[in-house]
Formats: C-alpha cells, sequence, structure tokens
C-alpha cells in the first residue's frame, strides 16, 4: 500500500476512483479544490492511496485553514456537510488517516475534522448530533405527491394560489439565489459566503448542480441550491425571505425540487443537516424525511478538547446580535472576509 499526496497529474484519476466507488460522496472530487483555494485563499491536500498494482484504493481531502482567531486546522471538508475518508477497506481508511495526522503535525494544524457518514471505529472523540434528513424517492413525481398527506399537499397550494411560481436555471438565476440568500443569512446572524462561491460551483460542476428558485411575479421569494451526485440530490443551501413566510414559498420550493428529483431519476432526497427535534428537523420531518447519522470525526493535537466553533457556542451570541442589525450591503461586504475562516 502506498500513500500519496495528489499533485494535478492525479486529480482526473481520484476523481475516476470516486465515479465508480459506492462509498463516495461528492466532496471527494478534487475539483472542490480548485473552489475553495480560489473562493478562500485555503490551501486544499488530497491523500490517496495505491495498491501493489498502482490502483487508487482510498481517498481523503483535507483544507488546510487559518485565521488569527481560530489558529491553524483541517477539515475535511469545510463549508460542506460531508467530506471524509473513502477507503475500499479498514487498513487503506487507517493508513490514511495516519497519514492526515503526520500532515496536520507538519503543518502545525491544532485539530483534524473528518465529516464522516459513519464512525472511523478509531477511538477518536466524535460528535453525534447533527443528522442528515433524507427521503427515498419513488419513480415518479405523480406517485410522490399521491404519498404526502392532504395536510401537506394543502400547504404547498398556499403559495401557488398566492401566485407565486418556481424557475430552475443555473447561473441564470445566481443573482435571485444570492439575493434571497443573503438577506437570510443577514437576519439569522450569520456571514454570507461571496456570490462567486456559488457561481465557482455552478461552473465546475455543470452536470449536477442547479438552482430553483421562487417568485411572486419577478420578486424572488425563495431559492435553493441543489447539488446530486449518482443517486442522491442534495439541497446544500436553502433560504426564503421572511417578509414572505405566511405565503410560505419555501413549501413550494421544497416540492418543486423533490419533484425535480423525481424526474431526474434520483433515489433519494437530502434535505441536509438538522439537530434533533428543532424546527428545521421537524420541517424536514412533515415531508416523509427520516435521519441518517452524521459522525464527525477528530485527531486533537496533545490533551486539547474538541473544537466548537459552531454559532451555537455562547461567545459567538453578541456577535451574532450585532451582525443581524447591520445593514445587508455590509453583511455582503464583510461576511466573505468572515466566514472564510469558519468551516
Amino acid at each position: 500500500m502506498y500513500i500519496k499526496l495528489a499533485n494535478n497529474q492525479n486529480k482526473d484519476n481520484i476523481n475516476s476512483y470516486v465515479n465508480n466507488s459506492n462509498i463516495a460522496n461528492l466532496y471527494h472530487d478534487s475539483r472542490w479544490g480548485k473552489i475553495v483555494e480560489k473562493c478562500f485563499g485555503h490551501k486544499y491536500y488530497v491523500l490517496f492511496s495505491e495498491n501493489s498494482d498502482g490502483e487508487i484504493n482510498g481517498v481523503l481531502p483535507l483544507v488546510h485553514m487559518k485565521s488569527l482567531i481560530f489558529g491553524g486546522f483541517m477539515v475535511s471538508m469545510p463549508y460542506f456537510n460531508y467530506g471524509g475518508v473513502c477507503a475500499n477497506d479498514g487498513s487503506t481508511r487507517k493508513h490514511l488517516i495516519d497519514e492526515a495526522v503526520h500532515l496536520a503535525k507538519d503543518l502545525k494544524a491544532q485539530h483534524i475534522e473528518f465529516r464522516q457518514e459513519e464512525s472511523l471505529h478509531n477511538g477518536f472523540p466524535e460528535k453525534i448530533h447533527k443528522v442528515s434528513m433524507r427521503l427515498g424517492l419513488p419513480d415518479s413525481s405523480d406517485d410522490l405527491w399521491k404519498s404526502f398527506p392532504s395536510k401537506l399537499r394543502s400547504q404547498i397550494k398556499v403559495p401557488q394560489k398566492a401566485g407565486m411560481t418556481c424557475r430552475l436555471g443555473r447561473l441564470e438565476e445566481l443573482e435571485s439565489f444570492y439575493a434571497v440568500f443573503s438577506v437570510n443569512m443577514r437576519d439569522l446572524g450569520t456571514p454570507v459566503y461571496p456570490k462567486s462561491f456559488f457561481g465557482d460551483i455552478l461552473e465546475e460542476f455543470p452536470e449536477n448542480t442547479w438552482i430553483i428558485t421562487v417568485y411572486l411575479g419577478n420578486i424572488p421569494v425563495a431559492s435553493g441550491f441543489l447539488a446530486g451526485f449518482k443517486t442522491r440530490l442534495e439541497i446544500p443551501w436553502a433560504s426564503s425571505i421572511r417578509s414572505h413566510n405566511r405565503f410560505s414559498p419555501n413549501m413550494l420550493l421544497y416540492w418543486y425540487c423533490l419533484k425535480f428529483a423525481c424526474e431526474q431519476g434520483y433515489k433519494t432526497f437530502d434535505f441536509g443537516r438538522s439537530t434533533v427535534g428543532e424546527s428545521t428537523y421537524k420541517f424536514k420531518e412533515q415531508w416523509g424525511a427520516t435521519p441518517s447519522p452524521m459522525i464527525w470525526s477528530y485527531w486533537v493535537r496533545g490533551e486539547g478538547n474538541i473544537p466548537d466553533l459552531s454559532p451555537r457556542n455562547s461567545k459567538y451570541q453578541l456577535a451574532i446580535g450585532i451582525w443581524k442589525r447591520l445593514p445587508l450591503p455590509v453583511t455582503q461586504i464583510l461576511g466573505p472576509r468572515i466566514i472564510k475562516n469558519i468551516p
């Protein structure tokens, strides 16, 4: 077994392995490295393993993040729900992790966060408070519609009766998506990603990324960003304008996303990350989605504790409160400079 650090010559072979692996996810694709380095300026690494025949049998993407506030650390993968180690067997996985730890020590990183869908079973401390809400899809959207309870179907019809419509697109919908997304992030007290981040994703993944936007007339009131991989369609980012929430535009948004997923032949719709029992969890649960574990594992240097860089950390509450009161143009300028350091 040979563990190597990928270069540009290896990327096509790595992506071929990822596309043919039944355990890989979208964020093992090396194209994310170009996006992360361009948009956020962090160094992207890919460790990969080869067997004695020179065939790739495992990959581990890592991003080295450095900031004055949080220090230096590595994540697989930041900004997304998934990443982590993809390996054909336990021995390969162990060697990849060992090499990642050596790399982290060389780079003086304080910890590594592995965003796994299952436990590494290696003694690393874990966080398990988040789940991915997923819905198995039938062969047709008509069958899906018929499976919904009458109350859910009535909720979907509310925005339609209010005159709301949906548009599916890619780069042509980016302005509308970002208009909704940036307002929603400000209202949540969260720094916003740069618009170029989403544009770069659309350009790097033209075969499996889309935007669906709900309009009232020509005004965007809800929008979601979709990313597909094999049999699963994910909505990593979705937002709505609060002043229009009485018409439930998000209900129409998610129905169109699910309808589109069925029409494209996807078998699972991934509603994204939630905390069990909270409002977003209950919203996704009403569609029939069920929780799938998200087990984030950590290597921590020395005797350190698992880091907590989430907005729930009490020491960030004052900053969140201030951010909510800032003018939108200010948050659009300052947000990308801050969010680049928050994984």
